[in-house]
């Protein structure tokens, strides 16, 4: 189930800590505006970025008019902007304080209930995800640890039953959570999204047995699991897989390979569409196989442009022996099994790009207040005011799509499948867009990696091609359209 801190005390403590921090003129949401802080005295708390210390301030030093970016030129970073690079606990408060940018409040719509478990997950964010994104993306750590930490909370098998394990929670709960989750480390919280998806189609389509056997250890994440349905010839065209799973008594011999596995080679669990039948979808099963059978290798380990808290391998399966007690549904299913595990994948990579493009928002926003060019902020320029309006206004218009076609999914509407396409493609480019304007407008600091922009715009890239390419999507929503 969710764990939830509760109680007024705990409130009411945390706004006195905050304000005197910030002083007794500072105010900041309630329940699911912003991320507690940390005492100094934490782990994490009061984080140095070069020497200076921005635990007890609300920003650092204010830069001279035209400070390049040579050597030793004094760079304008923002409380924000070292958000993730130390965790400064002041980055922490401006991600709680009412009165930034409150037009793109996440919190906005929400029950009471969503506020506090969306609290929860933006606390997780700031304190045990965004100190340490800069450095799992530059020495491509996999953060288990903080991920069995976050399935502590329960966001291990969000909305998997809670009799295995899971939190129950709807497919709009976890969007506002995967949202949440994102600001503070976007390629972690992408494969957090992934292994969920795994979980509830195990939950979802297996038998009791194979529920019980599987989901308790995925849910608590001791387990961790990869969906493979890609392979080196088949990406878009999904229906054409040729990794052939041959039945030889009470189990089935796989050969073939995926391609681009989310978490292979270091996770345990693979949910694997292979060919039992004929040609076409039809032909398709679906089997669970665990690392260590015999027969199941990996590939390098890919080096990619982003989402490098997650390796990605080939998987390659050769002569592989698997139970078939281990499939899930029956022969002929996995396509479709596939399918409906996806239009959930799409809700959940769409709502990481929420996070990361709220997160650059505000990135830019505060940036735009301090770096001062020709005598005065960047916020004084007109044409700065107009974009940072239109990347707000696009982030909204994103979040309310993506947030009813998670709903039309939970209601188990007939036009759920192509409402969760035509998010997808919308939050997809319009938040990459985002994050990308964001950079443009932190010039040649968006470049560099002290700035935790440029990895937004790096992790965010791969959402408009994984779980079905947003030209896919374009073709979902025209065939819809277009059927008699």
């Amino acid at each position: 189930m969710l764990a939830v801190p509760g109680g007024d005390q705990q409130q009411q403590e945390e706004e006195e800590e905050e304000e005197a921090a910030l002083g007794s003129g500072a105010r900041y949401a309630k329940a699911g505006a912003g991320p507690a802080p940390l005492a100094p005295s934490q782990p994490g708390g009061g984080g140095r970025c070069r020497g200076q210390d921005y635990s007890s301030q609300a920003a650092p030093p204010e830069p001279e008019p035209g400070a390049g970016i040579g050597p030793g030129a004094e760079r304008p970073r923002t409380a924000m902007a070292m958000a993730w690079r130390a965790a400064p606990r002041a980055a922490r408060l401006l991600l709680g304080r009412r009165g930034i940018a409150s037009c793109i409040d996440p919190s906005t719509g929400l029950t009471e209930d969503q506020k506090e478990f969306q609290k929860v997950a933006l606390d997780f964010a700031a304190k045990e995800m965004a100190p340490y994104m800069a450095e799992w993306d530059e020495k491509e750590i996999f953060p288990v640890e903080t991920m069995r930490k976050a399935a502590q909370l329960g966001f291990g098998g969000i909305y998997v039953k809670p009799d295995v394990g899971g939190s129950g929670l709807s497919r709009l709960d976890t969007s506002i959570i995967f949202e949440a989750l994102s600001t503070g480390c976007t390629s972690t919280t992408a494969y957090m999204s992934i292994h969920n998806m795994c979980v509830w189609m195990i939950d979802t389509f297996g038998n009791e047995e194979q529920r019980r056997r599987f989901c308790p250890s995925l849910c608590s994440m001791e387990k961790f699991a990869s969906y493979c349905l890609t392979e080196p010839g088949s990406g878009s065209d999904a229906a054409s897989l040729l990794t052939s799973a041959q039945r030889k008594g009470d189990n089935y011999v796989l050969n073939g390979s995926k391609a681009f596995i989310s978490g292979g080679g270091d996770t345990d669990v693979y949910v694997v569409m292979c060919r039992t039948g004929g040609p076409g979808p039809k032909g398709i099963s679906c089997l669970v196989l665990e690392k260590g059978m015999p027969g199941l290798s990996f590939g390098k380990k890919e080096k990619k442009v982003g989402w490098n808290s997650q390796p990605t391998r080939a998987v390659i399966f050769e002569d592989c022996v698997v139970p078939v007690g281990n499939r899930l549904g029956a022969e002929g299913q996995g396509f479709s099994i596939a399918m409906q595990g996806l239009n959930g994948g799409r809700i959940n990579i769409a709502s990481c790009s929420l996070g990361a493009a709220h997160a650059s928002v505000l990135l830019a926003q505060e940036h735009l207040s301090v770096r001062k060019q020709f005598g005065e902020p960047l916020a004084n320029n007109q044409y700065l005011q107009f974009r940072l309006a239109e990347m707000a206004t696009r982030l909204v218009a994103a979040r309310l799509m993506v947030r009813n076609a998670a709903q039309a999914l939970q209601d188990g509407r007939e036009d759920a499948p192509v409402l969760c396409s035509m998010a997808k493609l919308f939050a997809t480019d319009e938040c990459f867009g985002i994050c990308n304007q964001a950079l443009q407008m932190h010039g040649g600091y968006g470049y560099l990696k002290d700035y935790a922009v440029q990895q937004f715009v790096r992790d965010i890239r791969v959402h408009q091609i994984l779980e079905g390419t947003n030209e896919v999507m374009r073709m979902i929503v025209a065939r819809n359209l277009l059927q008699g």
